[in-house]
């Protein structure tokens, strides 16, 4: 199969240029050029001026372990997004049905994402149906016009849309800065209406289960359980060595983390560190945490310390047991407070 990679650069510095894959797997170079032309409109200029070349499929340079039948998963680095790993700081999954594919998550990047589609295609040929975004976060979400173009319908919480559109600007300005030029060709996806409460992904003898969640982690959580494997990909309402990061509701969150065990996964895959988990053992550290974070921002709370104050005390206890803790601690902290104080 063939592929076309041309040269994106920046309008602002037309010497900074990286080169980008659109996903066409095509028989030829003339149908390949079609189907560029077709998925990619927007792309358009780039495709008339060049500079492009039609190339047989590269490899993926990224690594999946298929950790149960059909059920492939890449284990994004436990590290802050750097220019160096583009990032690739998130776990990312595919699951292959008798008849399409479904890919869970899609990377901090186009670039991740043509690695994603890449690492399909090593294993399969057949159709990848569906994108499902188990959040909001950049991290998750900034290679999903990749597998879009490749064909998949996305699929997300309710509220994930409207969450990404009012942080588009600020997603695309945060990872563009911390990544540079890495960073070329990467958005914010759109996203359509979403999951109300549960929805099913046929992929041919294959069914998955998703549920959207209210707000934990995040406002726009989503898990997926594959009925097949007993595999519940849980997006980031499970972290494992990362820090935890809290963009939604500590008190939601622990709620969630009691519901998320029916049915009972034989493993689950976290969002960060693992990919592989027992259940409920997986989950131990963070419920400890959150419980931390909740109890002591309570005491912080009812003692009258202001914010500044809690940060510096609550939870400091946990911070040997998490990468990036100094990171995501405070921030943490600060959306624990701001929800507890006027409980």
């Amino acid at each position: 199969m063939f592929e076309i990679v041309l040269s994106l650069c920046l309008v602002a510095s037309p010497e900074t240029c990286e080169t980008r894959l659109l996903p066409v797997g095509a028989a030829d170079c003339a149908q390949a050029l079609a189907r560029a032309e077709e998925i990619a409109p927007e792309w358009g200029d780039a495709l008339r001026s060049g500079p492009f070349d039609c190339v047989s499929q590269p490899d993926s340079g990224l690594v999946f372990d298929e950790i149960a039948p059909g059920v492939h998963v890449h284990r994004g680095q436990v590290n802050d997004v750097t220019p160096d790993n583009l990032g690739d700081v998130a776990n990312i999954g595919f699951i292959v049905g008798d008849e399409s594919v479904a890919v869970i998550d899609a990377g901090g990047s186009r670039a991740v994402g043509e690695a994603v589609y890449l690492a399909v295609r090593e294993v399969t040929d057949k159709p990848i149906s569906h994108l499902i975004l188990t959040h909001m976060h950049p991290d998750h979400v900034m290679g999903a016009a990749v597998l879009v173009e490749a064909g998949a319908q996305t699929l997300g919480h309710r509220k994930l849309g409207q969450a990404l559109a009012a942080r588009a600007e600020t997603y695309e300005t945060s990872f563009a800065r911390l990544m540079g030029a890495g960073f070329i060709g990467s958005r914010v996806p759109e996203v359509g209406e979403g999951i109300a409460e549960r929805a099913e992904v046929d992929l041919g003898g294959r069914v998955l289960d998703l549920v959207a969640w209210e707000t934990a982690h995040s406002e726009s959580d989503v898990t997926v359980f594959d009925r097949q494997t007993g595999t519940l990909f849980t997006g980031d309402l499970v972290f494992d060595e990362h820090s935890p990061a809290l963009d939604g509701s500590v008190l939601g969150w622990l709620r969630v983390l009691e519901a998320l065990g029916t049915p009972a996964p034989v493993r689950i895959v976290p969002g960060h560190g693992g990919p592989v988990l027992e259940w409920p053992e997986g989950a131990v550290d963070l419920r400890r945490y959150l419980e931390v974070l909740r109890d002591e921002t309570r005491a912080a709370v009812s003692q009258g310390l202001r914010l500044g104050a809690a940060i510096e005390t609550v939870g400091q206890g946990e911070a040997a047991r998490w990468a990036l803790f100094d990171l995501f601690h405070p921030r943490n902290v600060t959306a624990a407070f701001t929800e507890l104080e006027w409980e």
